[in-house]
C-alpha cells in the first residue's frame, strides 16, 4: 500500500480509514476520535444535526473545543466521520436459496433502518460517491446480493443506486411523518382523513378530473384502510421496482 495513500484523500476520509495518526499531545491522550464521533451521534439522535457543534460535544466529553480540532479538523470532518460511523451495520449473511429478490428487501430494510435510527442522516448533504470504509461495506454487501444476476458492473451498480435512492427516499418521508406526528399532528390530520369533508367540497371533476374519483372514493384520505389492496405504500413501491428489474433482466435474456 502507498505510504502517502492518506495525502491522496480528503482529512475526514483519512481518519474513517485510521491512515491519520493520533495526536501525542493533548488533555492526557484521554480523548480518541471514535469517542468524539460517538459524543456527537448521541447529541444529533436527541436534538438534531443542527446541534451538532464542536463546542457542544467537547463540552459534553468535559473538554475544549481546541482538544477535539486536535483529533478531528473540522465539522466537515466530523459530519463524515458521524455518516460513516452509523452505516455500521449489521450485515446479515446473503440467503443464496432466497433469490436477489429477498436479498435486496434486506438490503433496503437495513437502509431505511439507518434513516428511522438517525433521523439526521438524511439532513448531511451528499458530496461524492461513498468512499469511506462503512459506507463501501454496505455496497459491498449489496452487490453480493445480484452477484449471479446476468448484469455487467455498470447496470449492477445502477440497480445499488436505484434501491439506495428509493430506500433514501422512504426513510426521509417515514422521519417527517415522525416529527410531524411528535409536534402534534395526529393520524388523521396527517392522513387527511380529517379534511375529507371538505376536499370532496373543494376537489370538482371539472377543475381536478383525474384526482376527483380518487377524492369521492375515500382512497386519498385513506378513509377505508380495510379496502387498501396494495399494503404497505413502500412495500408496494419496493415491489414495482422489483419488478422492473426483472422484466429488465428478461429482455436482456430476450424473453
Amino acid at each position: 500500500m502507498d505510504e502517502k495513500i492518506n495525502e491522496l484523500l480528503p482529512q475526514g476520509v483519512a481518519l474513517s480509514w485510521g491512515l491519520v495518526k493520533q495526536p501525542q499531545r493533548g488533555p492526557k491522550r484521554e480523548l480518541n476520535v471514535n469517542q468524539i464521533v460517538e459524543a456527537a451521534i448521541a447529541i444529533a439522535d436527541e436534538d438534531g444535526l443542527t446541534a451538532v457543534s464542536m463546542n457542544r460535544v467537547a463540552a459534553s466529553l468535559g473538554f475544549t473545543p481546541m482538544s477535539l480540532y486536535r483529533y478531528i479538523p473540522s465539522k466537515d470532518d466530523l459530519l463524515l466521520l458521524m455518516q460513516d460511523a452509523v452505516c455500521a451495520i449489521p450485515l446479515p449473511p446473503i440467503k443464496e436459496e432466497a433469490g436477489w429478490r429477498e436479498n435486496i428487501k434486506e438490503y433496503f430494510n437495513a437502509c431505511l433502518k439507518v434513516y428511522t435510527d438517525h433521523p439526521w442522516f438524511g439532513d448531511i448533504p451528499i458530496s461524492g460517491a461513498p468512499i469511506t470504509p462503512n459506507n463501501l461495506q454496505v455496497v459491498d454487501w449489496a452487490l453480493g446480493c445480484i452477484k449471479e444476476l446476468p448484469l455487467s458492473d455498470f447496470e449492477k451498480m445502477g440497480v445499488i443506486l436505484l434501491i439506495s435512492n428509493y430506500a433514501r427516499g422512504c426513510g426521509l418521508i417515514q422521519r417527517d411523518m415522525n416529527r410531524a406526528l411528535q409536534s402534534g399532528a395526529t393520524e388523521g390530520t396527517f392522513s387527511g382523513r380529517d379534511y375529507s369533508a371538505a376536499l370532496k367540497q373543494l376537489v370538482t371533476s371539472e377543475r381536478f378530473p383525474h384526482l376527483h374519483p380518487i377524492i369521492m372514493s375515500g382512497v386519498y384520505t385513506e378513509e377505508n384502510p380495510e379496502a387498501n389492496d396494495v399494503g404497505d405504500d413502500f412495500d408496494f413501491g419496493l415491489e414495482l421496482i422489483l419488478d422492473g428489474i426483472d422484466s429488465y433482466l428478461l429482455s436482456k435474456m430476450g424473453k
